[in-house]
């Protein structure tokens, strides 16, 4: 990158870390975001002044770009959390704060906060909700759009009957609304049943063997670099509250965070929800009763322009640009499209 675009990614990054800190009720984790932010001026500047040695002009304030207000918007409406994924593909730094099992540990008194997960050793520790619900709703919304556009688009080159068109297209949007909610809420079930499962075999481990359980959890702390001694009168002390003691047990030793299990008939709704939002679009038309001939380009028009906003959102998760983003997405679906439609030409032309 250039010098200025440098410059740009760095007051990108300081600017978000300003909001991230003004959000941020946890004062410990604002004024992470504060210092992160401070860092990223500071570089800032660095790359400022090897600019104006090579005769570069820099601007004499940064305007953060819509993407990066619109960030900045999401940052405040759904919270840090949430926008984890959203958040690392724009180079923010500083997320594992908001890990699952993160906890202060028996190290944090020395100043070295450390994430309270067995994972952490050689891999990044994911919770079971890993801020990826926002992105997970982007995609149910695309896989609407893109099923019963192409169904309507297939049935539309059979026949060109308004009536047929809305029927199919109504069928289709239950069916696959009904389908992606069954799939999620029996996936997470199952999901669930297997960490309950596992939260209470270590219960029952914690209630026969009390002591050997604090020196798992000393253990583990001790090959974080914490003192044996101080890992072991942490851990023990963690043990004088049962459910204080499960719960750090479960994300210590199973990665996981008992109170982020994840409900299925959350997930089913969402589900329902996503796919069913999407699957209206192109039905749309034929639902306010636009004449057939109107309605068919008008139904392709709205799920062309739905789908490049989706590609364009999508790109936040990416970091990559929004246009293109948002034309690759309108591409792939156009690209369904005209399968969809032409197939139903050829299969009406042979019934008929």
């Amino acid at each position: 990158m250039s010098l200025m675009e440098n410059w740009a990614e760095e007051k990108r990054s300081a600017y978000l870390y300003r909001v991230l800190a003004q959000v941020e009720r946890d004062p410990v984790k604002s004024a992470l975001f504060h210092k992160l932010g401070e860092a990223a001026e500071a570089q800032a500047q660095i790359w400022a002044q090897q600019a104006r040695e090579a005769a570069t002009p820099v601007p004499g304030e940064f305007h953060p770009s819509a993407r990066v207000r619109l960030v900045a918007a999401l940052i405040r409406w759904f919270g840090p959390r949430a926008l984890r994924p959203v958040l690392a593909a724009a180079k923010v730094r500083g997320l594992s704060i908001y890990s699952a099992g993160y906890s202060a540990g028996p190290s944090a008194a020395a100043g070295h906060p450390m994430p309270a997960s067995v994972q952490d050793f050689g891999q990044r520790h994911r919770g079971v909700n890993s801020g990826g619900t926002l992105r997970a709703a982007v995609f149910g919304v695309n896989d609407g759009l893109v099923s019963n556009t192409s169904l309507i688009m297939g049935v539309a080159g059979a026949a060109a009957d308004a009536g047929i068109i809305l029927l199919t297209g109504v069928a289709g949007l239950l069916a696959g609304a009904l389908s992606m909610a069954a799939g999620e809420y029996v996936s997470m079930r199952a999901q669930r049943e297997m960490y309950e499962y596992q939260i209470g075999l270590e219960r029952e481990e914690l209630e026969e063997y009390p002591d050997a359980e604090a020196e798992e959890l000393a253990l583990i702390y001790q090959a974080r670099g914490a003192d044996m001694e101080r890992a072991r009168e942490f851990a023990r002390g963690l043990l004088k509250n049962p459910q204080h003691a499960l719960d750090t047990l479960a994300r210590e030793e199973l990665g996981l965070n008992p109170a982020e299990l994840g409900s299925p008939w959350g997930a089913a709704l969402s589900s329902f929800l996503a796919f069913a939002a999407g699957a209206l679009v192109p039905l749309a038309p034929f639902v306010l009763n636009v004449n057939a001939a109107n309605a068919i380009p008008l139904s392709a028009g709205l799920a062309a322009l739905s789908l490049f906003v989706v590609g364009a959102i999508l790109s936040l998760f990416t970091g990559r640009r929004a246009l293109w983003g948002g034309a690759r997405m309108v591409l792939i679906g156009a690209g369904a499209g005209v399968v969809a439609y032409l197939t139903g030409s050829a299969l009406g032309a042979g019934l008929a």
